[in-house]
């Protein structure tokens, strides 16, 4: 009897450090659309709400979170960086080596102060990113960020139709993970930690 309760426990120990092992060698599976062939993020220069020039490349060694949106959003924008925000919460300390970059489609209304105002509304980290019209759109093209004004009413004012995914740029400097609009804090979580190594 005892020796099949030997058998027993080391049928169990043994099954239970296969299973751990399995786990660590199974890939991460990310909630976006991870980049096949991931290439070296478009480089660029914009001037924060701070009054600073910053590029990605400032964020060497961290992840970067690039997002198209506008203050003036009524919908997609508030909701993803508020989705970001609780991701970076769920993180903890590591949330330190995650950067969220958000540049405005809409420079003539998204002033330094405006920015500053609105990105300090999900967290005081979030870089809100404006400068000339014509070179913010040159840097959409590159990341393939279709953006337009149109037409809105008395209320708001016109509204910008534009290309609402968050991208992510790993440690390296490189283009790894698009997601859309729709992703949440729970399922965002994980990617980052897993995009730290």
């Amino acid at each position: 009897m005892r020796r099949l309760l030997i058998a027993v426990v080391a049928i169990v120990v043994v099954g239970a450090a296969g299973f751990a092992v399995a786990r660590q060698l199974r890939p991460h599976l990310y909630a976006g659309t991870v980049l096949q062939s991931p290439q070296p993020a478009p480089e660029f220069t914009l001037t924060t709400h701070n009054g600073d020039q910053v590029s990605p490349r400032d964020f060497g060694g961290d992840v970067v979170l690039l997002y198209f949106g506008y203050t003036h959003c009524p919908d997609v924008c508030p909701l993803t960086l508020s989705n970001v925000a609780k991701a970076l919460d769920r993180i903890g300390s590591d949330a330190e080596r995650v950067q969220l970059m958000m540049i405005t489609v809409d420079p003539e209304r998204d002033t330094p102060e405006v920015l500053d105002d609105y990105m300090g509304h999900f967290d005081e980290t979030f870089l809100g990113l404006g400068g000339d019209p014509d070179e913010i759109a040159r840097i959409a093209a590159l990341y393939g960020v279709f953006y337009r004004a149109n037409e809105g009413d008395v209320e708001t004012g016109y509204v910008v139709d534009h290309t609402a995914t968050l991208m992510a740029i790993d440690p390296t400097g490189a283009l790894r993970v698009v997601y859309s609009p729709e992703i949440g804090a729970e399922a965002l979580a994980p990617d980052l930690k897993e995009l730290l190594g």
